[in-house]
């Protein structure tokens, strides 16, 4: 079982690891360190984390080979904080197992907020199980990145399964505009409504039999949005 109040901070660069160090101890967590890949997977061996924040330009071994690594021997969320800005290796992080993608340098209270959201129970629509498949009604496996409504399976992009999954944990409560658009997107200002419309429409497309008249996905305007489950 997962001790959620537990951190591990995996960071080689002294300064920044005291400063994370301190940061999470105000706010209540236990935290250990480590300053490289190894000694990473030896933490993971040895106990519980609630959440892994790693860093990606370690000095033994490169970010990505530990996720794959500790993804064998845990299932903590990883949150990568990394210099490294490029799509392209978001994307390869994220693929390979990591939960979340936050840019160096961040905002303190951003990254509170994004171990709070790794930390938070997934509330689901319904039990994803594939032996007893419902006819009507809307199923999510997150972990697959598969959506089935009323019995039609489809696939899900990794922007579309993280707002179902943001809005799924709200378990029917509107989710305001803006903390969609920073869960998904940070703070950096590259995404805005216009953004998230977009991404609504998208979903939309794959999981309501008439968009006309949502079934699921719900807006509520001037507010946000909530998932509603039948």
């Amino acid at each position: 079982m997962q001790n959620v109040n537990k951190i591990l901070i995996v960071e080689d660069e002294e300064q920044l690891l005291r400063m994370l160090q301190s940061t999470l101890v105000q706010a209540g967590y236990e935290v250990a360190t480590a300053k490289n890949g190894m000694g990473a997977l030896e933490q993971l061996i040895k106990g519980e984390f609630g959440v892994v924040l790693l860093d990606l330009g370690l000095p033994d071994m490169d970010g990505k080979e530990v996720i794959q690594e500790a993804r064998a021997i845990s299932s903590a969320p990883i949150l990568v904080i990394s210099a490294r800005a490029s799509e392209r290796e978001k994307i390869s992080a994220l693929d390979l197992g990591a939960n979340d993608y936050v840019g160096k340098p961040f905002d303190t209270g951003e990254l509170l907020a994004r171990i709070r959201v790794a930390l938070r129970p997934p509330r689901r629509c319904k039990s994803a199980d594939a032996t007893d498949t419902p006819k009507r009604g809307l199923v999510i496996d997150f972990d697959t990145r598969r959506a089935i409504i009323d019995g039609q399976p489809v696939r899900l992009s990794r922007k579309e399964t993280e707002l179902l999954q943001l809005l799924a944990d709200a378990g029917g409560s509107i989710v305001p505009h803006d903390e969609i658009i920073q869960a998904i997107w940070g703070r950096s200002g590259e995404a805005d409504y216009m953004n998230l419309r977009v991404l609504a429409w998208q979903v939309r497309q794959k999981i309501e039999p008439d968009q006309s008249a949502p079934r699921f996905l719900i807006a509520e305007a001037g507010q946000g949005y909530r998932l509603k489950c039948e």
